[in-house]
């Protein structure tokens, strides 16, 4: 079968499965298994596979039927115009973190003198975008040490390992009582544990629940964060959360309480306009 043929039977095939990108999912899928770009799949249309790359790419399409996310099929997800490693042990980095880091660097760049932390580091996506943008050293916490693994990963493939510790701990629960930081990010679990199972299956059948369930409501981890972060950071340092599009009202409440530790508090819209992220400064007693 011709590749403009297969790339035509395996978009069907995906459609059928219910994925709205299935053209699209076809065809990266090839790219990855042939390392041939978009521009070379068009002009070599005509050609044909050899039989061994045919039934790879077949049992790809098979898998990704099945609702196996299309980045873990081939290890990776661009994030803020870099390729970072992936893995079902991590969240697959999406967009709305992207704008949790735009609000961080509007707010914080040229302004730290010590470290930054990044709190429950995943793929460490958030890491690495500190430590290249902000030039500062930072720690990436994590609970999972599967995670913490793709993350090194990620530190040096981008070539900011020496900027970055990783530290497998439950929250701040690992960390020094006296570290102290300029910047406090985070994008925790925060999706209610009862809405987990009605997310698309490509979430719900085969990213880290860890890293998803923010138990029930979805602001366990959130509140936690919070209620100790500013145990954790410098006098004036920030606190930057990404939250879940209907927790507003449930993040103004928690804040309200903590309001002795904390001035500045702002629920910040993405450009959907939904509520995204939640930034506050610590106030010292």
């Amino acid at each position: 079968m011709r590749i403009d043929e297969l790339l035509a039977a395996a978009a069907r095939d995906l459609s059928l499965a219910g994925i709205g990108e299935a053209a699209i999912d076809a065809r990266l899928l090839l790219q990855h298994l042939t390392g041939l770009n978009r521009s070379q799949l068009l002009l070599h249309g005509d050609a044909v596979l050899d039989e061994r790359t045919f039934e790879r790419y077949q049992n790809l399409i098979t898998e990704r039927s099945h609702r196996i996310p299309l980045q873990h099929l081939i290890g990776s997800q661009e994030f803020w115009s870099m390729d970072f490693a992936v893995s079902p042990a991590v969240l697959i980095p999406r967009p709305e973190t992207e704008f949790l880091l735009e609000q961080v660097l509007a707010t914080c760049s040229g302004t730290l003198s010590t470290e930054a932390l990044d709190m429950c580091t995943g793929s460490g996506v958030i890491a690495v975008v500190l430590a290249k943008e902000l030039g500062c050293p930072v720690v990436a916490v994590d609970i999972s040490e599967t995670a913490l693994r793709v993350a090194v990963k990620n530190f040096s493939r981008h070539q900011v390992a020496e900027q970055i510790q990783p530290v497998c701990s439950d929250l701040f629960a690992a960390l020094a009582s006296n570290q102290k930081f300029d910047l406090i990010v985070s994008n925790p679990p925060y999706i209610a544990e009862e809405q987990i199972d009605r997310l698309e299956p490509e979430v719900c059948r085969s990213e880290p629940r860890l890293a998803l369930s923010g138990g029930p409501g979805g602001m366990k981890i959130i509140e936690r964060i919070a209620s100790e972060a500013h145990l954790f950071l410098q006098p004036g340092g920030w606190l930057f959360l990404e939250i879940g599009a209907d927790q507003r009202k449930a993040v103004g409440t928690l804040f309200r309480l903590l309001a002795p530790h904390y001035s500045e508090v702002r629920v910040i819209d993405d450009w959907a306009g939904r509520p995204r992220v939640v930034q506050a400064r610590h106030v010292p007693k």
